[in-house]
């Protein structure tokens, strides 16, 4: 018998972008301008094109250039 999540509800809180199933979907509005923030202070351009996925991404590699969301 497979576990309840209900039962551990933050079991999967944390899932890889690529195992997204909304992850081809364009990127968010929240996420375009927090992306277009990071890259401005790191300097990197910035894509308007990107997905969910690669949007959170590249979020997490500017966070970690940047050392924001630490």
């Amino acid at each position: 018998m497979t576990d309840n999540p209900k039962d551990h509800p933050t079991g999967n809180a944390e899932k890889d972008p690529d195992d997204w199933t909304t992850g081809d979907e364009p990127m968010t509005g929240a996420q375009a301008s927090y992306l277009k923030t990071l890259s401005e202070e790191a300097g990197a351009e910035f894509d308007d094109t990107l997905t969910k996925a690669d949007a959170s991404k590249r979020i997490d590699a500017l966070q970690a250039e940047t050392g924001r969301g630490q």
